[in-house]
């Protein structure tokens, strides 16, 4: 009579982490793949005038609103939150300053580029999603229209040039919302509000939050219209792929903004050796 061998248990952890590693791969090469014919595309041919003005209306017009009532509400919570610090060291005449630099370097990008790939990021997946879905996609294709020329090339465009103009709107009206409850709820002098805000915040920190804006903009469509393509059929799979379009978004957000961070700090300290005061 044999003894019966024991059984291993199939799905291990390394089992997991290596289909995890797998499929992480074949999702970047696929995506890498998405970008280069999209991008192919941009190069050789623009797509038509109509197509691309309504994907600005949506993702530019459409989305002033939400992006009002972010950008003011972020400058008046900086102010609520820095105020009682810089009091204690009698500089609260200071915190223009304060509220200023993080919007234009960190905080209006970041959080515009968030709100945006909530918005406007789970709308493209969903659209898409919903054409990949219904067949429509493939009827582009039978009717002689390439789907990415077509539908990826005037999104990714939009994004790329008008989440930008959105961010110079946040971080303006952030500050604004900063004065405002600055001056006139706390107390804070408004000519020092301005005086300091002038000092401390320089061309170059404006100029790096949009740059830093054009990447997360670029990001958004790009894995938005990725998602959307790749949707999985049924309603559930469109609302997986609108959940996927926004966590993919929000993360590859979060990588761009450190490594673009260290990468314009890194450049801003090698241009002051060189050439002292020429970006300021």
């Amino acid at each position: 009579m044999s003894s019966a061998s024991p059984t291993v248990p199939r799905d291990t952890l390394i089992h997991a982490l290596g289909r995890g590693v797998i499929n992480t791969v074949c999702l970047l090469g696929d995506l890498f793949l998405f970008g280069w014919e999209m991008l192919g595309w941009i190069i050789t041919r623009l797509p038509p005038r109509s197509n691309l003005w309504s994907c600005m209306y949506h993702i530019g017009i459409q989305s002033i609103p939400v992006i009002l009532i972010t950008g003011g509400f972020i400058g008046m919570v900086l102010a609520v939150q820095s105020y009682d610090q810089f009091k204690l060291m009698h500089m609260e005449n200071q915190i223009g300053a304060v509220i200023a630099i993080s919007l234009v370097e960190e905080l209006g990008p970041v959080l515009a580029a968030i709100m945006l790939a909530g918005r406007v990021g789970t709308s493209m997946s969903a659209e898409l999603g919903t054409m990949r879905v219904t067949e429509q996609i493939d009827a582009l294709r039978a009717l002689g229209a390439d789907p990415i020329h077509y539908l990826v090339v005037p999104r990714f465009l939009s994004c790329c040039l008008l989440i930008p103009l959105l961010t110079i709107i946040a971080d303006a009206v952030g500050i604004l919302g900063g004065w405002f409850f600055s001056t006139q709820i706390l107390g804070v002098d408004s000519f020092y509000y301005w005086h300091y805000s002038e000092q401390f915040v320089y061309a170059y920190d404006v100029m790096g939050g949009i740059f830093k804006s054009f990447f997360f903009g670029a990001a958004i469509s790009l894995i938005s219209c990725h998602r959307g393509f790749h949707c999985g059929a049924g309603a559930e799979g469109v609302g997986k792929a609108a959940t996927e379009a926004f966590v993919y978004s929000f993360i590859v957000i979060m990588i761009l903004d450190f490594l673009l961070g260290v990468t314009i700090v890194n450049f801003y300290h090698f241009m002051q050796t060189v050439y002292p005061g020429v970006l300021r």
